[in-house]
């Protein structure tokens, strides 16, 4: 038997006040949570581990339901190892990646590798998606039901939207029929050939091809009716438009199966943020306007964005230094999502704290049908604590992902995760 105990631990209540507690952790699940002011001394001598929290807040360990961990093919750019070290990190427990691999992971040998490296690194829970159509082409679908039999979890050709309508439809009922996610990277590319920046003042300024709003807007429209047609759960990946949340919006209203996501940069950057022409402001949606901002808050706060997701993306710095039209779409996301969104929203008195813990926890375990992302006795041991009072500068020579990334170097944020546990073992550790 292995007994751990977090003992004085800030833990988030039902109704999201915060309570002391002593967490008692055994054979990787959580056992029972005792009132903080109960004394531990005939407990802790049966103990393995006694973890002081000292006050610090612990949560259900993040789950990132849309990371990208290059592995196989690209791992210059990172490994999923390097990957998991960097989730772990961050705070995360349970990461979802994505596909546009090299080969892609489109057949059930590579699924299966994923799998195999993310058990030999022993971090965080691995969760591979598989692609839609054979090489992200949009022209021939995968073979779903062999996918899925591998351990593929959704499918999605992420990093390119799917063209053919018929295509897209095909594969909803097929999904549909073996009750799994379709997962979309919404854009329509007769729109976007050539551009590197969201279409406003940034592109303008600086006589760069914009992306459009619509670009997003229309296939997140065009997928929706195809989602109702089929009866498929539809997951919007990363959401950056005032439109697209709208849509969304209104199919659920109607009761459409669609669920949403949203990553921190499109939460705090808008296109008026961008200082020049530095690459480590590309991703893919690009930042938009202070509009849109507002928009995708909005439906973060009102329930039509349903999680928070990193959209983790890895490149060397040699790529990046390419400049603004030639460097590869992405950022790193990891390790500053929440201090970047505890700072921003909650110390700031916008959000609430469980609101911010939910959408990164018990949320993304919902609409994907997870066993974790909760503190309730039985559950999975799946922690983060995280010191909420400690003011630190971003610097990405720290970081432990192999991606340097990032538009938020410098920073000074609040939030940081100090410890992670997955299945009730420490994977990182400040």
């Amino acid at each position: 038997m292995m007994l751990t105990i977090i003992a004085n631990a800030s833990v988030l209540d039902k109704q999201g006040k915060l309570e002391k507690k002593h967490i008692l952790l055994e054979n990787g699940t959580i056992k029972s949570l005792v009132d903080g002011h109960v004394d531990l001394t005939d407990i802790q001598q049966e103990a393995s581990e006694v973890v002081d929290a000292d006050g610090k807040l612990v949560t259900p360990g993040f789950i990132d339901m849309h990371v990208h961990l290059r592995e196989p093919g690209y791992e210059h750019k990172e490994t999923i190892e390097s990957g998991s070290r960097s989730a772990a990190k961050g705070g995360f427990t349970t990461i979802a990646c994505m596909p546009n691999t090299r080969p892609i992971t489109d057949s059930p040998d590579v699924i299966k590798l994923i799998l195999e490296k993310a058990s030999e690194a022993g971090l965080v829970k691995v969760l591979p998606y598989a692609a839609i159509t054979k090489n992200e082409l949009g022209r021939e679908l995968t073979d779903f039901a062999a996918l899925k039999e591998a351990g593929a979890i959704g499918f999605t050709d992420d990093g390119v939207g799917v063209q053919n309508a018929q295509m897209m439809k095909d594969a909803m009922k097929i999904a549909a029929d073996l009750q799994m996610p379709v997962i979309a990277h919404c854009e329509d590319n007769s729109l976007v050939v050539g551009a590197c920046v969201a279409e406003g003042e940034f592109a303008t300024k600086h006589g760069l091809k914009g992306i459009p709003n619509e670009s997003e807007a229309i296939h997140v429209g065009r997928d929706i009716l195809l989602a109702e047609a089929t009866g498929v759960h539809y997951h919007v990946c990363h959401v950056s438009t005032e439109q697209s949340v709208r849509l969304i919006r209104q199919a659920k209203e109607i009761g459409i199966r669609v669920t949403a996501e949203v990553c921190p940069h499109h939460l705090v950057l808008s296109e008026q943020d961008i200082p020049g022409l530095d690459a480590n402001w590309k991703m893919n949606p690009p930042l938009r306007s202070k509009r849109d901002v507002e928009a995708c808050i909005e439906g973060l706060l009102d329930g039509t964005l349903d999680i928070i997701v990193t959209d983790h993306a890895p490149h060397s710095a040699e790529e990046k230094a390419k400049g603004m039209e030639l460097a590869p779409f992405g950022i790193v996301g990891f390790e500053t999502a929440f201090p970047l969104l505890y700072t921003k929203f909650v110390e700031t008195g916008l959000w609430d704290l469980s609101m911010l813990v939910q959408r990164m926890t018990a949320d993304p375990a919902k609409v994907f049908g997870l066993n974790t992302g909760n503190l309730e006795v039985g559950s999975p041991a799946d922690l983060t604590m995280i010191d909420l009072e400690t003011e630190k500068v971003v610097n990405p020579e720290d970081f432990l992902t192999k991606g340097r990334n990032t538009p938020f170097t410098r920073w000074k944020l609040k939030g940081w995760p100090v410890k992670t546990w997955v299945d009730g073992n420490v994977v990182w550790s400040e």
